[in-house]
């Protein structure tokens, strides 16, 4: 058996913080092949990226000639794959790359493989951001930092899933999202939400309101950023139902009014006697939170969790 070290790794934000910040940029790049050849899904559905038993991977992306491709970040040989249904392969090495190398060593790898893919060169939500072909700055990769990254998101995702099963109701798969860096599942209470306020930074606000036009309790995994310089797991609800954020959730779980959000550092999961059972609390609480100071009709939207090779009871 690993240990709980082994399973949860150190993820000291300000230690790895550069190779972050390049990953993020890559995976972005990555991400917006996807979005500009699939067609749109409801919340955007359609641009994550997915955990992998080697990274991160886009899953099949139609092309225009009625084939498909396929990327992966893959954190054991530290490359991108890119592959298509045809049987190409191109693989192309992460360290030593700057954002603009990646990005013209990618979309060329694509063309030789007969597709011509134009994305959006701007990052999104992220500060002060420079066109990926512009950007020869970020440049950092620490393969351990960013095998370690991919071990904590293995962890995240097995649970997310776990939780995920137990809902009868619209419920979101897991999945990365890359603009904002994190891994997410959500729930649906099945009723429509005010419209979205927007001003999400380098996010269009029509993006943000076609996200959150339902009532949601969303829960995830971001592993820091400069703002919040560790990583942390977090739940919250939109709109955000009176007197929630006063609700009693998991020990060791705190409200943080500056993001209007549940937050269960990650120091926290990785220093527990069973961190299986303190996320899936923390994940159940605060969902809880939501759903009974939204008035979610939980008895119609609930079953019990889910177990492998045993169908559920009706």
């Amino acid at each position: 058996m690993e240990r709980a070290a082994e399973l949860w790794p150190d993820l000291a934000y300000p230690q790895w913080r550069d190779t972050a910040l390049t990953l993020q940029l890559w995976t972005q790049i990555v991400g917006k092949i996807r979005l500009a050849l699939t067609p749109w899904v409801n919340h955007s559905w359609q641009v994550p990226l997915y955990v992998s038993a080697r990274g991160l991977a886009t899953g099949p992306v139609p092309t225009a000639d009625k084939h498909i491709i396929e990327l992966e970040f893959d954190f054991h040989l530290h490359q991108l794959l890119v592959r298509t249904s045809r049987g190409e392969e191109a693989r192309i090495d992460l360290p030593g790359k700057s954002v603009a190398e990646f990005y013209r060593a990618t979309l060329d790898a694509l063309r030789l493989m007969g597709v011509t893919v134009t994305i959006n060169e701007m990052p999104n939500e992220m500060p002060d951001p420079v066109r990926f072909s512009d950007d020869s700055v970020h440049a950092s990769y620490d393969r351990a930092a960013a095998q370690n990254f991919w071990r904590a998101l293995l962890q995240a995702d097995r649970l997310f899933k776990l939780f995920r099963s137990g809902f009868l109701g619209k419920v979101s798969p897991v999945h990365f999202f890359w603009g904002s860096f994190d891994l997410a599942v959500t729930r649906f209470s099945g009723r429509t939400a005010p419209p979205h306020p927007g001003g999400v930074p380098h996010l269009p606000d029509a993006v943000a309101r076609e996200a959150y036009s339902h009532e949601v309790s969303s829960a995830g995994f971001w592993p820091g950023s400069d703002a919040v310089p560790r990583a942390a797991f977090y739940s919250y609800a939109y709109p955000e139902p009176p007197g929630y954020r006063t609700q009693r959730v998991t020990p060791g779980a705190s409200f943080e009014p500056s993001i209007g959000e549940f937050i269960l550092p990650y120091d926290t999961v990785r220093g527990a006697s069973d961190p299986d059972a303190l996320l899936l609390d923390f994940l159940a609480t605060t969902y809880a939170a939501a759903a009974d100071c939204g008035r979610w009709d939980r008895a119609a939207l609930e079953c019990a969790m889910g177990e492998p090779g045993k169908v559920r009871p009706v």
